[in-house]
């Protein structure tokens, strides 16, 4: 791609129709150039896309137009964006509605320019004319390959951390339910790897997984670089990581306690920042979800370290729907209660709490799920796919919503937000 973009007459092949009319569904006819792209001027470089981009839709728009009689009855038009973006010094920057329409078209992109470049070392490419090229794009045949009905989160990228656990696991099944990408990350291991392998049996290059440790903001940094080089940005960052701990206050160990804030206060602050960076960089608006806990407003015995320093990530969220709601970066919350498991997957949470809370109400594991169930107005078992679910609320724009607590405890008086 480089030594296409940077030789001679690069520029003039490129412009060129493609080699079928069938590709045009993918890559549009035409491939977008910049020129002398300011790589090392990031506001000059956006300024640049963004122009290029505008004039692009407008030439795009000009040619409907000019073959607008030819439009076939009850098709609607293309959208004016390019898919194929080529940049000297860089390469080929290719797009889709989904990374597997992206993958189509830099495969026809790659293939294209390689066949442009040995018909350029013999003479001369010509393509089809325009009017040809029209019909092939409006045929209602071509309209019909790129499906019907798109999933309400189609093209968008969330990260999710926490996600080897069961309700970090339940979130990122719900976001892919509904067409959405979804980087999981957590502490590399085996627990992250099986999260990965069995997601991606269903849901194939829409699943990524990204070691991450919330409590190292150079892991962090990495992790939403590598995302925004995998799949061109971030849109939804769902802070789900979380530690706890059992012990009342005269037996804390003050290490155990900074061992939560670690992860539970900084991990969340360095996460949120991060994104907070990632989105008034894109511009393109976005949304943080943390995953908070009913024991912020109804905290319990033995539980104070958790009960705090959620507290406080809670606060941080808080602070930042106030700082980015300018830039139309929505930050909400949901709290859920009582999540054991996610299918196989055991809540690690859980793991920690429950022998205590087990002994305390002289209770085996099933018992101690039926009294948290019995406990809640609804008498109503909190899963994983909940959380999940009220995460595509605000990742889905229902409502014009940020600041916001959604509980997920079957109805808890106490931890009613107030």
């Amino acid at each position: 791609m480089l030594a296409f973009v940077d030789g001679d007459g690069g520029r003039e092949r490129a412009l060129t129709p493609p080699l079928t009319s069938d590709h045009l569904i993918r890559t549009k006819a035409f491939p977008l150039w910049i020129e002398r792209p300011a790589y090392d001027e990031p506001a000059r470089l956006a300024a640049q896309v963004r122009e290029a981009v505008r004039r692009y839709g407008a030439e795009y728009h000009a040619y409907v137009e000019r073959h607008a009689s030819r439009l076939p009855e009850g098709l609607g038009r293309f959208d004016a964006l390019p898919r194929v973006v080529l940049l000297p010094g860089l390469g080929a920057l290719c797009a889709g509605g989904d990374v597997r329409a992206a993958g189509i078209a830099r495969d026809i992109t790659a293939h294209t320019l390689a066949v442009k470049a040995e018909v350029g070392a013999m003479g001369n490419y010509e393509g089809l004319p325009e009017a040809e090229l029209f019909d092939m794009e409006y045929h209602s045949f071509q309209h019909a390959k790129l499906g019907a009905g798109e999933a309400p989160l189609a093209g968008e990228v969330a990260i999710v951390t926490g996600a080897a656990g069961a309700i970090g696991s339940g979130i990122c099944q719900a976001l892919l339910d509904h067409g959405c990408h979804v980087a999981a990350t957590d502490l590399p291991g085996k627990p992250l790897d099986e999260l990965v392998a069995e997601l991606r049996a269903p849901y194939g290059p829409r699943v990524a997984g990204v070691p991450l440790d919330v409590t190292d903001a150079r892991s962090v940094a990495d992790a939403f670089a590598s995302v925004a080089a995998t799949w061109g940005g971030v849109d939804l960052v769902v802070v789900n990581a979380g530690l706890a701990h059992v012990a009342g206050l005269p037996e804390l160990d003050l290490e155990a306690f900074r061992r939560l804030e670690r992860v539970n206060v900084e991990g969340a602050l360095l996460v949120m920042a991060e994104a907070a960076r990632h989105l008034r960089l894109q511009g393109t608006g976005g949304d943080i979800v943390l995953v908070s806990t009913k024991n912020v407003f109804a905290p319990g015995a033995k539980f104070g370290a958790y009960s705090a320093t959620k507290a406080a990530a809670h606060q941080l969220a808080r602070v930042a729907s106030l700082e980015l709601a300018e830039i139309d970066v929505r930050v909400n919350m949901v709290a859920p209660d009582a999540v054991f498991s996610h299918q196989a997957r055991r809540s690690g949470l859980w793991a920690t709490v429950g022998p205590d809370r087990m002994r305390a109400r002289g209770l085996d594991e099933a018992g101690l799920e039926d009294y948290y169930r019995g406990r809640n107005l609804l008498k109503a078992r909190v899963t994983a796919e909940h959380v999940g679910r009220a995460v595509l609320f605000f990742a889905t724009r229902q409502t014009p919503t940020t600041g916001a607590t959604i509980p997920v405890d079957g109805g808890l008086p106490d931890a009613t937000p107030r």
